[in-house]
């Protein structure tokens, strides 16, 4: 198997057990999971105790979970928005913060913590190089929307209704928004 997508389900916590899971299965290869702050939360945090006891039994040692850190649920939170038109509702979204790279060093595996889009190639040289499993924590917006480019003219309607019915990011998302179609839609300006 090369990929395992648990896709529209909203399946939490697979990600890190599914590549610990492959580890053992093919040892001599490269895994990856990427993975929410939320599932990571849930219990990747807990199975990178087992990655720690084990990695060393792994003829390639590379296992690299890459964390989407937003302190958002935030698949659930744009399914409200978009599905229903709900706003965001805070007290069951918000994820605590927690120092995803800081942990993996505590626990004897290497942390990488990315906090600029541009330092994200970089970063990921340093992860496919370690000597050890890696987490790589990456801080993203919680206020760009995944709109895709089929969205539905109901999915719009509940989307707006949801930003105008006081969702607290209403203001971040409609930045967000804008900056995202500007990039799709207004040619890069070369510097000569």
């Amino acid at each position: 198997m090369m990929a395992s997508l648990s896709g529209g389900l909203a399946t939490m916590g697979n990600g890190v057990p599914y590549a610990i899971a492959a580890k053992f299965a093919y040892p001599d290869r490269v895994a990856i999971a990427l993975v929410g702050d939320g599932a990571m939360q849930m219990n990747g945090n807990a199975e990178l105790v087992t990655i720690a006891k084990y990695w060393k039994r792994w003829s390639d040692p590379r296992l690299i979970i890459m964390v989407l850190n937003n302190q958002d649920l935030n698949q659930v939170t744009w399914e409200m928005r978009v599905m229903e038109g709900d706003p965001k509702y805070e007290a069951s979204q918000d994820v605590p913060d927690f120092p995803y790279a800081e942990y993996a060093e505590l626990i004897g595996l290497k942390g990488i913590k990315v906090s600029e889009p541009d330092a994200l190639a970089g970063a990921w040289d340093r992860a496919l190089s370690a000597d050890r499993p890696v987490v790589l924590e990456v801080m993203t917006d919680p206020n760009i929307p995944p709109i895709p480019p089929h969205i539905k003219p109901e999915q719009a309607k509940a989307y707006m209704s949801a930003l105008m019915s006081g969702d607290p990011d209403a203001l971040g998302i409609v930045k967000a928004s804008f900056k995202q179609f500007a990039r799709e839609f207004v040619p890069k300006v070369r510097k000569h």
